[in-house]
């Protein structure tokens, strides 16, 4: 039977949200670092894998310092679950930005960041959630990690949004997970740009 109609919505939502707590705790050991920026965090590692080729030309190598970005989901299921889906989506993005705000400026201003060359992530919503935020979309290329990261993805989609099953079946080909990611000279010139264009904030800031 399938687990969604053996449980209610709720105790499942609060079974996945446990998990969260214990794989936060694992998250801890594996890194470098976890800082939480509004509805991000940003764990602090080391790259493993093949290399990746950013748009810019630079080059991100296994062993290279990145910053994996991690939406908060207590946050995202908490808006859900106040505003209801549609309107928890647009906050979410909004509070995103400011996210991205916060961690360029602990960029320019944080010892503990200095060694981090690139903001990375994996998502299945590439095709709204992050637009207009300035991160490049690469595919996965390890063919048992997209697979793992397609089934975990569209499960949390499932648990997290109040019509996730339904929007699961009907958006299936949209649901394809992509690599999110963003060097750390991207991050600083596009937000040290919006800070200029809204008169302050990083504007002052002089690297």
């Amino acid at each position: 039977m399938n687990m969604f109609a053996t449980f209610s919505k709720a105790s499942v939502q609060s079974l996945w949200m446990a998990w969260e707590s214990v794989f936060d705790q694992m998250t801890k050991w594996r890194s470098s670092s976890v800082q939480t920026y509004g509805i991000c965090k940003l764990v602090v590692k080391r790259h493993h894998g093949k290399s990746l080729e950013c748009h810019t030309g630079e080059w991100i190598h296994a062993g290279d310092w990145v910053g994996e970005l991690h939406l908060d989901n207590r946050q995202v299921l908490r808006l859900s679950k106040e505003l209801g889906a549609d309107r928890a989506a647009l906050l979410t993005a909004r509070m995103l930005r400011k996210s991205m705000q916060e961690i360029s400026a602990a960029f320019e201003t944080d010892p503990g960041l200095a060694h981090v060359k690139a903001l990375t992530g994996i998502t299945l919503l590439h095709r709204g959630m992050i637009h207009g935020l300035g991160f490049e979309l690469h595919p996965l290329k390890s063919k048992s990690f997209r697979m793992f990261s397609t089934y975990y993805l569209r499960l949390l989609l499932r648990v997290l949004h109040p019509e996730g099953g339904a929007r699961t079946k009907r958006q299936v080909t949209k649901l394809v997970p992509k690599m999110l990611l963003m060097t750390r000279q991207s991050l600083l010139l596009r937000y040290r740009q919006e800070a200029w264009a809204k008169g302050g904030g990083m504007a002052a800031i002089v690297s």
